[in-house]
């Protein structure tokens, strides 16, 4: 209990003030993919000296040094990059190393989480502010944003009048589906889409049994890419036998989406639920 007082004490301590101009932000480091992809899309690489494995877009990022899992940082790792600036997701820890790096000075900026539209151009502007990014590069991703979400609303409309259910996969364990609840990224991306989470009556990431998943019958199954790593093809994961007498199952509506994309809450997801929305329009 106390670990968890402190991670929810810490993380409102950094978030204070989060979004203000850095110092220095010239020599950069990342924890969280969302962030990498923004860092990018703003055409501030240049700032970056390392970034945590979860950023892997775009493919360039994989080429810089690796501070390791977001949640699982060390203190000795990140301070051996001399950082002038640390920018991570809500999740980032552990809160011994956040205290650890403060103690000595590291400017540390965790940045809002919220699965949502919103909370996407949130992050988007409170990264641009961070790093003082100049207008026209605001701009230029707020045409693509705007864009993309533009296209959103319009299927957004058309997927709600459906009443489609959806069931997100995150990944297999054992014969069990790993399944989004309420509460979660999954959540939020399948509400994005305008439709109606299947598992909502759950929080968090749960395994969910064959009996359930009969008993809520989505119309549609959307799987992490990692998910289905073991199965030939969407086809092949809906014959797992957890899966294969639902409606989506039968019908052949089963989709395989990379999971950062859709997960992340970043610019590209809104771009992805552009692309799963037609699919399930279709």
């Amino acid at each position: 209990m106390r670990i968890i007082l402190l991670s929810i004490f810490l993380s409102c301590f950094y978030l204070s003030g989060s979004c203000d101009l850095a110092g220095d932000s010239s020599k950069l480091v990342i924890a969280g993919g969302s962030l990498t992809e923004i860092v990018y899309d703003l055409n501030e690489e240049e700032k970056l000296i390392a970034v945590d494995i979860t950023s892997n877009y775009p493919s360039e990022a994989k080429n810089l040094p690796s501070i390791g899992y977001v949640r699982a940082l060390s203190t000795e790792g990140l301070l051996s990059l001399s950082p002038s600036l640390i920018l991570g997701e809500d999740d980032m820890g552990p809160p011994l190393v956040l205290d650890q790096l403060d103690l000595v000075g590291v400017d540390i900026r965790i940045i809002p989480e919220d699965h949502s539209v919103g909370g996407i151009i949130n992050k988007v502007n409170c990264v641009s502010k961070i790093l003082g990014t100049d207008r026209d590069k605001k701009r230029n991703l707020k045409r693509k944003l705007d864009k993309n979400i533009n296209l959103l609303k319009k299927s957004q409309d058309k997927i709600i009048s459906k009443e489609a259910s959806v069931m997100l996969i995150l990944n297999l364990q054992g014969t069990s589906p790993i399944v989004a609840g309420v509460s979660t990224s999954g959540d939020g991306f399948i509400k994005l889409l305008g439709a109606r989470n299947a598992m909502g009556d759950f929080e968090g990431w749960k395994p969910v049994s064959t009996e359930s998943i009969l008993e809520k019958n989505p119309d549609f199954i959307i799987v992490t890419k990692r998910g289905m790593s073991s199965f030939a093809d969407e086809e092949a994961f809906g014959q797992h036998p957890s899966l294969r007498l639902t409606n989506a199952a039968r019908e052949r509506k089963i989709l395989a989406i990379d999971g950062m994309s859709m997960l992340g809450f970043g610019p590209r997801t809104i771009e992805t639920a552009v692309t799963v929305s037609e699919k399930l329009l279709n």
